[in-house]
C-alpha cells in the first residue's frame, strides 16, 4: 500500500485557514476507475481510496504509517 501525507491548502473560495492545520494521510488508488456505460457513473473496487485519515502533526502521521507498514510519501507545504 502506498499513501501520501500532506497538509491541505486553503480553498480559493475561503479567506480563513480552517482545515489547513492538520495533516492528511490518503492512500493512492490501486486500480483504475470504471465507467458504467448506462449511467456514466464511475466506480472502483478499491476501498482504500476512500480512506482519509487526519492527524494533528506530521510526526503522528509518519508514525502511524510506519507502525502499520504503509509506504508513505511526505509532501511538505
Amino acid at each position: 500500500m502506498r499513501a501520501r501525507i500532506y497538509q491541505p491548502a486553503k480553498t480559493a473560495m475561503s479567506s480563513g485557514a480552517a482545515k489547513t492545520q492538520q495533516w492528511v494521510l490518503e492512500f493512492a488508488p490501486a486500480s483504475a476507475r470504471d465507467v458504467d456505460p448506462l449511467m456514466g457513473w464511475t466506480s472502483s473496487s478499491d476501498t482504500q481510496s476512500q480512506v482519509r485519515l487526519t492527524f494533528e502533526t506530521k510526526k503522528a502521521a509518519m508514525a502511524y504509517a510506519r507502525d502499520k507498514g504503509i509506504e508513505a510519501i511526505v509532501q511538505d507545504p
